[in-house]
């Protein structure tokens, strides 16, 4: 079934935000309404944003307004130090069964139920097996409050699949996370400290989904009729010491297999705090199989060590990026002006005013770039790139420098980099996207700019 007019739960959350951006590119897409309680935390284009909780009463009401086909459900906590177990359980359990009442009844425009949960359903115990398939019961009970929530949550789900045959429910179980955008206690546990912790004796297997990936696999399941159960994981494992290495840390293995949580709730004087599930991750770690969601026509744009390698790219180059523009701040007199307004001619409130780099620190930036992938790629090409000389050599003549790459910069920096550009050098960007990369999400974002902004169509001739 085609999504066509999309509720979206926690547009507020990382998931929510980004996936919104993305169906909004999608002209098939008639509708997109975003519900939370808090502000969106990223900038929209056409959702409505409704500012409401989980009260089904209300989320009933939206869901007929609009003729709603299809909810998509991202608000999931699935990370116990980000909220207190009371209130993460209201979140996940109660707020779960109050969003899917809204959606149930013969008389429902509902047809399609995407349900964002994860792998922590099925637990970390020493007797797992290498990858846990979706056919698999859970080999133990819940042992953390985050890991009950999730059965109850999917339960609830279950029973309303059972319940409403006629509408499709897909139940998307995601692995561990980690990209730059993220903040979850594993990006915390890698970044923040100059060593990683680990538990004396144990090496365990982790299995990453990169952040992109996770946005993807959403917005795979609105575009086609995921019915079921699927895993969602980046392909391969690593032990912790890979991870470790990848990111240029030392594993310091300073908890012990006994008294574990007492030592962890000493590192928390450090500003560092290892939730129980992280801990028995840290202990015995999980895989998935992934062989299900594959089957449907999705393909992982990274694999586990390349979403760490991705990762460990982020730390380097943060230095360099710490000087980003001022991060989207929701203001609705605002949105509601710049959407509603007959005085709003050009709808880019941001022409002339956002933060432009300046061209030492996009050559900085392109250069690290090119440091870093060729470091990583084990070439010979990494001493030949243009480095600044150091302080001991500064006599001495640099070195012929590199063509930056392009392909270097993904599609998300790269539409993170429009805004600051001039008109002119988006229509440019756009022939050289068109000719070299072709990727469809970055055309989509320079269309959207150049239509916004009066620029002629870069594929009509000039007359």
């Amino acid at each position: 079934m085609k999504s066509r007019r999309i509720l979206l739960t926690g547009l507020s959350t990382f998931w929510g935000g980004r996936l919104a951006q993305r169906l909004e590119q999608d002209p098939g897409v008639e509708t997109v309404i975003g519900v939370d309680s808090r502000d969106p935390t990223r900038e929209l284009e056409r959702t409505e944003f409704v500012r409401v909780g989980t009260q089904h009463a209300l989320i009933r009401r939206i869901v007929a307004a609009a003729e709603i086909d299809t909810v998509i459900d991202t608000r999931f906590t699935v990370d116990s130090s980000v909220s207190p177990p009371r209130v993460a359980h209201e979140n996940n359990v109660i707020g779960t069964m109050n969003i899917l009442a809204a959606c149930s009844g013969p008389d429902s425009p509902v047809k399609k139920v995407v349900f964002k949960s994860s792998a922590h359903w099925y637990g970390c115990e020493q007797d797992d097996p290498a990858f846990f398939t979706e056919d698999m019961k859970r080999p133990h009970p819940p042992r953390t409050p985050i890991e009950k929530d999730i059965v109850e949550a999917e339960n609830a789900v279950e029973d309303f699949r059972s319940k409403n045959p006629d509408t499709s429910v897909a139940v998307l179980r995601f692995v561990n996370s980690i990209g730059p955008g993220l903040s979850t206690s594993h990006t915390r546990l890698f970044s923040a400290l100059p060593v990683i912790p680990a538990i004396l004796g144990f090496d365990p297997r982790y299995q990453f989904i990169h952040e992109d990936d996770i946005v993807g696999v959403l917005e795979h399941a609105a575009r086609n009729d995921l019915a079921g159960i699927y895993n969602a994981g980046g392909d391969g494992v690593l032990v912790l010491s890979e991870v470790a290495s990848l990111l240029g840390k030392p594993l310091a293995p300073v908890l012990p297999p006994w008294g574990t949580g007492i030592v962890a709730g000493q590192i928390r004087r450090l500003g560092m705090r290892i939730p129980t599930e992280l801990l028995n991750q840290l202990r015995y770690g999980r895989g998935v199989d992934n062989r299900r969601l594959k089957a449907t026509g999705y393909e992982y744009r990274y694999t586990t060590r390349e979403a760490v390698q991705k990762f460990a790219e982020h730390l380097r180059l943060a230095p360099l990026l710490s000087r980003a523009r001022e991060p989207y701040r929701y203001e609705q007199e605002v949105e509601e002006f710049l959407r509603w307004s007959p005085s709003v001619r050009v709808s880019n409130d941001k022409a002339g005013k956002a933060w432009r780099p300046s061209q030492r620190e996009l050559s900085e930036l392109e250069r690290a770039i090119a440091i870093v992938r060729a470091e990583e790629d084990g070439s010979d090409d990494a001493g030949q790139v243009n480095r600044p000389p150091s302080r001991h050599n500064a006599t001495n003549p640099p070195a012929v420098p590199r063509e930056p790459r392009y392909a270097a910069l993904s599609a998300a920096e790269v539409i993170e980099l429009l805004p600051s550009l001039e008109r002119r050098d988006v229509a440019r960007l756009r022939e050289v996207e068109a000719s070299h990369e072709g990727r469809k999400e970055v055309l989509t974002a320079i269309d959207r700019i150049l239509a916004r902004t009066g620029a002629p169509d870069p594929g009509t001739p000039a007359q």
